[in-house]
């Protein structure tokens, strides 16, 4: 594998992974984006910094998470044998703690009194609370109207955490509208504001920071996985909207040629547009919100309509590394419709005792899918990144009767 996918050599300095990333943004913000660009260059490898956030993601996030056998669903698969990296036993149920944390410190050592960001399933909006509480910042959330009716209990938590939920009322009302609102706060006062990006998008640093501070997943899952089975994965399953679980579990394993990696996005009802938001099997070049990806889009070259159950994966774009990485084909990139999802999310409750995030559902459908096709002696390593608690409102609505949960 040439060295060229070396997280440590990505992104070039002005924010590319090849030809995707950047940083496209009004004069305004190019010094305040450089200026959040310099503080994580300085802190990034700063001893104390590192060893501040060791500590909370040890003592607060309850760090490692621990990597989990499925063997009753493995075996009733009857092919290869499917490990869950546990995400969803972290404080606030996902991996978005994990950059949460890093943003918020960044924050507060460069004297900002607000947190902003966007949020579509809750668990980023959930989790920036919860970090701006622990560090004393203040904290707006910016949420889609759709949103914020599916994943009521993750509204419910960032008021509760003191948070101020925004509802974003225009166009689809959902992830890509939110993020379209907090960063119009943010052009209106970046000085004593920082957004908080909550994925590994959006302009130069954000998608190598969030990265970074994501890589803990993977990092752990190599030794543990080695520990647990005396091997490394076959195969890394992660779900895909703009991609910060997936890098997180990718990243450590990008230069070993002899581990598939497989990011999943959602089919969802048709890949008609507007049905589905598989962006990078769908999708072509473009800009949005102020960097380069594989983006799907209308005839103008505008962000078309996007739709699946998982709001957390309800993004046109996606992360600029994960373009890069379709391209070099180093990662494959492969799509779970609602239905598959749907089914996932019930196998892994009833056979494992595992409620997962439907997003994380997506995850789970394909790597279930790839094991029956596969012998018993291969391994698949599935990125749980949340847990389910905040879909379970939505399911028995919509889906309780099928279901038979109504």
């Amino acid at each position: 594998m040439s060295n060229k996918l070396d997280a440590s050599l990505m992104p070039d300095e002005q924010g590319f992974f090849g030809e995707y990333g950047g940083r496209f943004v009004p004069p305004m913000l190019e010094p305040i984006m450089q200026e959040i660009g310099d503080a994580y260059e300085k802190i990034k490898d700063d001893p104390v910094f590192k060893e501040e956030l060791f500590y909370l993601q040890k003592h607060y996030t309850g760090r490692p998470s621990p990597i989990f056998h499925a063997k009753n669903i493995s075996n009733n698969i009857g092919g290869a044998q499917i490990y869950l990296k546990r995400e969803d036993l972290n404080h606030t149920g996902a991996h978005k703690i994990n950059h949460c944390l890093g943003e918020a410190l960044l924050a507060k050592k460069m004297g900002k009194k607000k947190l902003i960001a966007e949020t579509g399933a809750g668990q980023h909006g959930v989790a920036l609370a919860t970090a701006a509480a622990l560090v004393g910042l203040e904290c707006d959330i910016y949420m889609g109207e759709v949103d914020i009716a599916k994943e009521a209990p993750n509204v419910t938590r960032m008021n509760i955490l003191g948070a101020k939920v925004i509802p974003v009322t225009h166009g689809l009302k959902t992830l890509k509208e939110a993020v379209d609102s907090a960063f119009e706060a943010y052009v209106g006062d970046p000085i004593t504001q920082f957004y908080a990006i909550g994925s590994v998008v959006g302009p130069h640093p954000f998608p190598q920071m969030v990265r970074d501070f994501q890589s803990v997943i993977g990092r752990e899952a190599k030794e543990q996985f080695q520990e647990l089975t005396g091997k490394q994965p076959e195969n890394l399953v992660a779900c895909v909207g703009g991609g910060s679980n997936a890098m997180g579990l990718f990243t450590e394993f990008l230069n070993d040629e002899d581990v598939n990696i497989f990011g999943v996005e959602p089919a969802g009802t048709s890949f008609k547009t507007g049905d589905h938001a598989a962006t990078l099997k769908l999708g072509t070049p473009g800009m949005i919100h102020g960097f380069k990806c594989y983006l799907l889009q209308d005839e103008n070259g505008e962000p078309s309509a996007v739709n699946t159950i998982a709001s957390g994966l309800d993004y046109p774009g996606v992360g600029p590394q994960h373009s890069y990485l379709k391209d070099v084909k180093r990662v494959n990139y492969e799509t779970i419709n609602d239905k598959e999802a749907i089914d996932a999310f019930m196998r892994l409750s009833r056979e494992e005792g595992i409620i997962p995030a439907l997003e994380s559902a997506h995850a789970v459908a394909h790597a279930m899918k790839m094991a029956a096709t596969m012998s018993k002696n291969e391994t698949i390593l599935v990125n749980l990144s949340g847990r389910g608690d905040k879909d379970i409102d939505y399911i028995v609505e919509v889906y309780g009767k099928e279901l038979g949960l109504a």
